[in-house]
Order: structure tokens, then sequence, then C-alpha cells
């Protein structure tokens, strides 16, 4: 198992942040990533849709022999994780958990929550918050044309700040003193959402607290590569590479030499 792949998906581009954060901790593993970018964003999708479609990039992963599946998108943590560790015969974690164990962790008396319209829904972060933490007060705030923006490239445009202080300002003004950014692109826009809340307002990346977990995980299994990879990571995506390319080379800040389209 030492040697086999660690797999992620996500909607898109945004889990390219989570990707990021397990290559820095865990530099020896091999990721296969897969970005169903035919079908983003999930924010927008129906429950039913959403585990649909994390079960078969899952079964995807798994035709790779991932020896662990990372669930970036967070609208997929919130609705699909539980079927998929269920299902599959791998570790699968999502970035919720970890999430919410960090705003505990960073948080004194109220921490906020942004995210896509389903994460929101799904009172997800709500509920492993409050299970963690039930005297801590929460407000959350859907940020809808925050992935949109991101996919354009639109990292430090006048529009996203403009943006970022018509979502956030409330927030700021009721004062939280922490705010988990519970979607895998809002990483991309720490500049912008950090100018709008201050310096004050620690803001809690999910995917470093997730990529400590896959590490925690592959340790106690005894499953860390401890050799340099064999081959190169892979990129996946289900439609539009080029433009995957393009944006995700923002996301890491180089060039993603090869991107594959899932099937083909």
């Amino acid at each position: 198992m030492n040697k086999k792949p660690i797999g992620v998906f996500d909607s898109g581009i945004g889990g390219l942040t989570v990707y990021r954060a397990i290559k820095q901790r865990l530099p020896r593993e091999r990721v296969i990533y897969l970005g169903d970018t035919a079908r983003l964003p999930y924010g927008s999708k129906s429950e039913s849709a959403i585990i649909r479609f994390s079960e078969e990039n899952a079964h995807f992963l798994m035709n790779h022999e991932v020896k662990l599946i990372v669930v970036a998108c967070n609208s997929s943590s919130s609705y699909a994780v539980p079927h998929l560790q269920a299902s599959l015969k791998v570790p699968v974690i999502g970035v919720i958990e970890p999430g919410a164990q960090a705003a505990v962790e960073l948080s004194r008396k109220k921490v906020g929550v942004i995210g896509t319209s389903a994460t929101i829904m799904s009172g997800a972060y709500e509920a492993a918050i409050r299970k963690r933490n039930p005297c801590l007060e929460i407000v959350s705030r859907d940020c809808p044309l925050f992935v949109p923006l991101v996919e354009e490239g639109w990292v430090d445009h006048a529009v996203t700040r403009m943006v970022a202080e018509e979502y956030l300002v409330p927030l700021k003004k009721v004062g939280i003193d922490s705010l988990v950014l519970g979607c895998t692109h809002y990483p991309v826009l720490s500049k912008v959402i950090g100018g709008v809340m201050g310096e004050g307002i620690r803001l809690i990346d999910s995917g470093v607290t997730t990529a400590g977990q896959v590490d925690s995980i592959l340790r106690n299994l005894g499953w860390l590569n401890h050799d340099p990879p064999d081959s190169e990571d892979d990129f996946y995506v289900t439609d539009f590479p080029d433009r995957f390319r393009r944006v995700g080379g923002i996301f890491l800040n180089r060039k993603i030499a090869r991107v594959s389209v899932a099937g083909n």
C-alpha cells in the first residue's frame, strides 16, 4: 500500500488547494487528482446529484488503485462522505471535520463560516463545530459568486473585492474572531478576504488541516511512502482541460504540464 497513490477529487479546480497542502505535507506521496469540470459547480446541485457525482468520482479513483480518497469538495463532503465510507474499502476523508476541528481550536467565542449554498444549507460545518464545542456561536453565510470569480481567474480584481465586501462586512460587524473558508476555492482569495476582515480575524483553510489528517491516517496504517514517487502526479478532468491547466496554474503557482480527460 505504501507505493499506491492518494486519490483527490473535487467538482473542479478548487480542490487544488487541498492537493497543494497534501504535497507540502507529504512530498513523497504520489497523487491522482480528478476535477469534475463538466458538472461544476456542485454548490448549486441537489443532495442526490452531489452524492451520485461523488460516487462516480470515487469509483474512477478506485480504478486507479488509490490507497486513500480525499473528498476535497466541501459540497461533496457535506453530503457524500458517509456513503463513500460505507461502500469503499479504503479510508475516505472530507474537508468538513478537519476544518471544524481547526475552528474550535482557534476560535474564542464566535466563528464565521462561508461556503457554497449547498454547503451552508447542509449545516455540516455547524453540526461538526457544535459537536466539539456547543458553546461557540456560529454565523454562516453563503458566497456563491466567489467560485465563478476564481474559476475566471479574477483572484485580485476590483469586482472580486466589491463582492467580498458585500458578503463579508456583515460577518465582521457581528464580531466573529475566526472565519472558516468552507470552499476549496476560497483560500485562493485569502488576500482579498483577509483585506476585508482585517488582521484580528483568523482565516481557517481546511485544506491544511485535511493534509494533517491524511498524514495521521497513513502513518497509523503504516502506509506512508518513504521513497521518492515512481512517477509524476496525474491530473484528470471531465471537460475543459486547457482551462483547468490555465487556472490551475494560479492555484499552484506553477504550470501543470499534463491534464488528461477522464475516460480518454
